[in-house]
């Protein structure tokens, strides 16, 4: 298609369009001669996702850019990370592009053991390349969620380890499946594919807010029960012979 087309399919203008491709956002078209461009569905698919990352998340280009090669230091939300593996898909191949895990190590000095760890249990996968073993962008991110969580005290002083995230794989799975089977037998047959696409691109950030919302109520609420209940429990001799945090701090220590 000519860039007519590519700018009625996508509804942006010529010169947006010609930015992106400066940014290096979406792949270059195929010049079969001279000033003769000719764009793909993957031009489409691209210039939409970027579309969707400034409106939708109010990312800038050079944001969209740095997120696309890894090298963002500005956390990302669960919802972009659709439209960053369809540029990414778009302009490198269905393989995508891949974050080296030593290119995470000077902000997160345990990103090659908890890559490894979070691996082991399903919630990344480690890809060996050229440079070495790398991540997707998405599991990238999911390391350097981790490594963050490490900065904020969770770690192995704690018994906090990677590995303890092997529930949310199952969770994660439950949900994700029971989501798609209900959109599917309440929209298969009914409206195009197209018109589904559009609803699954729309709902999926809500989604993704209306369940974290949800866990947090019943996170708050199981904190406050289970510490009441904790606190009832405590034995008074106990706390009044034990300097303060002493029992508390042994009880981790001994935990299996």
């Amino acid at each position: 298609m000519k860039m007519r087309e590519l700018e009625a399919r996508t509804g942006v203008h010529r010169e947006t369009i010609r930015v992106y491709l400066r940014y290096g956002l979406i792949p270059q078209p195929v010049r079969p001669r001279r000033n003769v461009a000719d764009y793909g569905e993957e031009h489409v698919e691209a210039v939409i996702a970027v579309r969707r990352l400034q409106q939708d998340s109010r990312y800038t280009l050079p944001q969209i850019q740095a997120m696309m090669s890894g090298a963002s230091d500005r956390r990302t939300g669960a919802n972009a990370f659709s439209h960053l593996e369809t540029l990414v898909a778009a302009r490198v191949g269905i393989d995508g592009h891949l974050v080296p895990i030593a290119s995470l190590v000077s902000r997160y000095p345990e990103a090659r053991r908890d890559a490894r760890s979070l691996a082991a249990v399903g919630i990344v996968r480690i890809v060996l390349a050229e440079d070495g073993p790398a991540l997707s962008l998405t599991d990238a991110e999911l390391v350097s969620i981790w490594g963050d969580m490490r900065a904020l005290g969770f770690d192995e002083a704690l018994e906090f380890r990677p590995e303890m995230l092997d529930f949310y794989v199952e969770a994660a799975e439950f949900v994700a499946g029971w989501e798609a089977r209900t959109f599917l037998d309440r929209t298969e047959g009914w409206i195009v594919e197209d018109a589904a696409a559009v609803m699954v691109q729309h709902s999926l950030p809500l989604m993704l807010n209306f369940f974290g919302l949800l866990r947090m109520k019943a996170f708050m609420r199981n904190i406050a029960t289970d510490g009441r209940k904790r606190h009832a429990s405590a034995s008074p001799d106990a706390l009044s012979t034990s300097p303060p945090g002493k029992a508390r701090l042994t009880r981790g220590r001994t935990r299996g």
